[in-house]
């Protein structure tokens, strides 16, 4: 099992937004970053564990978590002219843009902000402490275990 992290805007979509959808679960639509798509395409597999996390809102957080139930499939949004995910250099027969579908798990404690874990020594190559801007990345299962015990505080 791997980890990761997702980046959402919660006024564009929340935790709360994935625990209300029916059968909790969403389908991972919008990425339009290639390290992202790749992470999803070539890494990303069915029952890996996903931090969500809140960003662009007055206090950026980890506030819970969610699992992969089923694998990168073709993101039909990048097809549709109306999206905001249109993509009109993507081609039907080898489609650019991809997504998964995520099951909400969990809402953590405590929300674990983006000020603690840039605080915390024990965190240390987490991309969100280096290169922010990233909406899905790797978490290892070491700073897995120190934001969840983070949360417990």
């Amino acid at each position: 099992m791997a980890y990761w992290l997702f980046k959402t805007e919660p006024d564009a979509y929340s935790l709360t937004d994935l625990k209300n959808a029916p059968q909790q679960s969403t389908f991972w639509e919008g990425i339009r970053n290639y390290q992202a798509r790749n992470f999803m395409r070539d890494d990303m597999q069915v029952g890996d564990l996903v931090f969500i996390y809140h960003s662009s809102c007055k206090i950026p957080a980890v506030v819970g978590i969610a699992k992969v139930t089923k694998a990168a499939e073709t993101d039909p949004y990048q097809f549709d002219a109306s999206s905001d995910y249109y993509d009109p250099k993507s081609d039907p027969d080898n489609p650019r843009w991809i997504g998964v579908t995520v099951q909400y798990v969990e809402q953590l404690p405590t929300p674990v902000t983006l000020k603690a874990i840039k605080a915390n020594d024990d965190i240390i190559d987490l991309a969100l402490k280096k290169a922010g801007r990233l909406s899905i990345m790797p978490v290892t299962g070491e700073e897995w275990q120190h934001i969840v015990a983070m949360s417990q505080l």
